[in-house]
């Protein structure tokens, strides 16, 4: 109890030095490093340099959490693209919404306090794998720092919102480099990786001097030209590991670092998780060999400098986009009787690893849900057992998990009260079937190795995958490493997850809900509507005694893009709010804004059968990764078979950039008139069949 009130002084004591000092925000090394004593505030984007998503407060529990209700909620400008945790501190919290758009709000009322709209060009939809979104910010000594979709880093002014700095760190605009993680502030050094690996690029993580915005640092997560001398030791380690035709073909590599960091203090060592090569397909990256270092890979830096201390590779020679740029998580375990500092991720490769790290050796690695493309791992050299099946690169093959993961960027979160990590997992499946003679084109173009992906058009069929596409939260104990709990959800895709020292776990979920469960048994002990599905991490903090827990709520990620259609069996539209719970919240969650508008009556088809089937490869090639894969409609973008007979008319001018203000872009570089031409008329054929397959239910129920 001494030791419980002493910590309690000490935060306050933080806090109120920070305010006496006359600034806003005022946040430093210390502060994060001894957040535990500031349970009231959540200081980074996962609270602590933990990345835990831990919050000490327990005055919401699982004795009361019946009681919660909707204290305020706030509406974002965009309805997509969300995916941030808020930061608050000392009252006020600090968000982001789709475009990289800052808005800081009195974390008591919601009420606005400023915004922050970096202007990011709506025409650049075309430069990102995966919708607009941003993760969050960082805060440190004043002042609020966000990374922008088009690759700016920006430091904002905490008390106004007033732009103090920007600088911009892509290292090549031909190429489609973009920002949506958030970033982290070690020893005065703002921190942040890029993004773009599905279309080209080479992947870096660079640091900026906080006050000034000048580089620190920067360290480049794969080789580049062959033909030149490796920048350092970490490239000459790697350059062995790569062969054939990365560079020569416009890859760029890959190994994009696009989410997940971590900072351990006491070793001072700096984890960031890299993502998957570019192109997937490692026949056209490397002519099928190498481990192709740092592909899929958990890098330890020092993090004044970007010297490597040590990796591990989860995915050696990744070809089927396994990433690890999931949550990582460092914690303290007892594995076998020895207390061991670990480092703890759930790729999407579906097994879950446990490191020592300060070495970076395997402790553990256990599948988490069911995979195919790998047996186990090998614990004697840390190696997956890699099955025959799984190589995509000589036909087609039907892989477990597809590439959308067994857990994608909705971040995880442990308790070391019960020991259990909380996971937002998810079981699906992919067809992967070569391309082996793709090549880089140009900026805005996938690069990915594979043929157009596509879902089946007939509707019995497209219930067959959606039946075998589930989402699960899993409470998995990483010392036994099994589930102890599991919660079964009707679909896939579901949001990030907060544990609290009030034995609570909350989620949003695919269906259009924010719950909450016991964290040491997984009973369901509360929920509430949200109107959307919901896919960021919750979070909770204290005002004036009061705690409160936010969801940002709203569709972000690859998933309702490209299988929209299937997040529509969830019968939720995309709507972008904050949405805030206390105990005994008494105010009310607006009615949904979007309704699907009736179908409109589609104009006649004109093209023969040919036409149109050229028109689908396009669509899917193109068109459905935003729109919905074999037009089924996006769960985020216009469904286009509701095209207007105003919107048929002006299609191919629509296609060439007259809607690009409005966030879609010109693809008259892809598509020629004939094209524009097949693709409209696709549309117009599914906008039909869509027409009989309502009258056919209409005619059934009325029957």
């Amino acid at each position: 109890m001494i030791k419980q009130a002493f910590a309690v002084a000490f935060g306050l004591g933080f806090a109120a030095a920070a305010l006496a000092a006359g600034g806003t925000a005022q946040v430093d090394g210390a502060r994060i490093i001894n957040a535990d004593s500031e349970p009231g505030n959540w200081l980074t984007t996962a609270r602590s340099y933990s990345e835990q998503r831990f919050s000490p407060l327990k005055r919401i529990n699982d004795g009361n959490v019946a009681q919660l209700g909707l204290a305020w909620t706030y509406r974002l400008d965009v309805d997509r693209g969300v995916e941030a945790t808020p930061v608050v501190v000392d009252g006020v919290m600090y968000t982001t919404g789709a475009y990289s758009i800052v808005y800081a709000l009195d974390a008591a009322s919601g009420a606005l306090k400023w915004k922050f709209d970096p202007l990011v060009p709506r025409d650049t939809d075309r430069d990102g794998c995966c919708d607009v979104g941003n993760r969050g910010v960082a805060v440190w000594k004043g002042r609020v720092y966000v990374a922008a979709f088009d690759g700016r880093l920006f430091a904002l002014d905490a008390a106004s919102g007033r732009k103090v700095w920007v600088r911009d760190t892509v290292i090549d605009h031909k190429r489609s480099y973009t920002i949506t993680g958030a970033p982290r502030i070690v020893k005065g050094r703002v921190i942040i990786g890029n993004g773009g690996a599905e279309f080209g690029v080479r992947g870096y993580v660079t640091a900026y001097d906080a006050a000034s915005g000048k580089q620190a640092w920067r360290i480049f997560l794969v080789p580049g030209d062959p033909s030149k001398p490796p920048e350092n030791k970490m490239m000459a380690m790697a350059k062995s590991t790569w062969s054939g035709s990365y560079w020569s073909t416009g890859g760029g590599g890959g190994g994009t670092a696009w989410d997940s960091m971590a900072y351990d203090p006491d070793l001072d060592l700096l984890y960031i998780g890299t993502g998957n090569g570019s192109s997937w397909n490692r026949k056209v990256r490397s002519d099928g060999h190498g481990d192709n270092l740092f592909l899929s890979s958990i890098l330890a830096v020092k993090p004044e400098t970007g010297a490597y201390v040590w990796h591990y590779q989860t995915t050696p020679g990744d070809t089927w986009d396994y990433t690890a740029t999931q949550s990582i998580i460092l914690a303290e375990l007892t594995i076998n009787g020895k207390s061991r500092k670990v480092l703890m991720q759930a790729p999407k490769n579906s097994f879950f690893y446990v490191l020592d790290r300060a070495t970076g050796e395997l402790l553990s690695a256990q599948p988490y849900l069911p995979t195919t493309w790998a047996s186990g791992v090998d614990m004697s050299t840390g190696r997956p057992q890699e099955n025959a099946g799984a190589d995509w690169t000589t036909g087609p093959k039907l892989v477990v998990p597809g590439p959308l993961g067994a857990h994608n960027w909705q971040p995880m979160s442990y308790s070391p009260l019960t020991g259990l990590v909380y996971i937002p997992a998810q079981e699906n499946a992919g067809l992967y079937s070569p391309a082996n003679d793709s090549t880089w084109q140009h900026r805005g173009v996938w690069n990915i190795g594979t043929q157009p992906l596509s879902l089946p058009e007939d509707v019995k069929q497209l219930q067959g995958v959606i039946s075998s596409f589930k989402g699960h939260l899993l409470a998995w104990d990483p010392v036994l490493q099994k589930a102890r709990w599991t919660v079964d959800y009707p679909n896939i895709w579901n949001g990030g997850t907060l544990a609290t020292a009030g034995n609570l776990v909350f989620q949003g979920t695919a269906d259009g809900r924010v719950v909450a469960y016991a964290a040491d048994t997984g009973s369901k002990l509360w929920e509430s509507p949200a109107n959307t599905g919901v896919m960021a991490g919750p979070m909770s903090y204290e005002v004036s005694g009061e705690q409160y827990v936010t969801f940002m709520a709203g569709w972000g990620g690859a998933f309702p893009l490209a299988l929209g259609g299937i997040a529509q069996n969830a019968k939720v539209m995309s709507e972008a709010r904050v949405i805030t719970f206390k105990l005994g919240g008494s105010a009310t969650l607006p009615p949904p804004e979007h309704k699907l508008a009736p179908l409109p009556p589609p104009p006649a088809l004109t093209a023969d059968a040919a036409t149109v089937d050229r028109g689908r490869n396009l669509f899917n090639g193109i068109c459905g990764v935003c729109h919905g894969l074999n037009a089924i409609g996006g769960g985020v973008l216009p469904d286009l078979r509701y095209l207007t007979s105003e919107k048929h008319l002006l299609f191919n001018g629509i296609v060439a950039g007259a809607y690009a203000r409005k966030g879609m872009p010109s693809f008259s570089d892809l598509l020629k008139p004939d094209d524009v031409d097949a693709v409209h008329q696709y549309l117009i054929q599914r906008a039909h069949d869509l027409d009989a397959q309502m009258k056919t239910e209409s005619t059934a129920s009325a029957h």
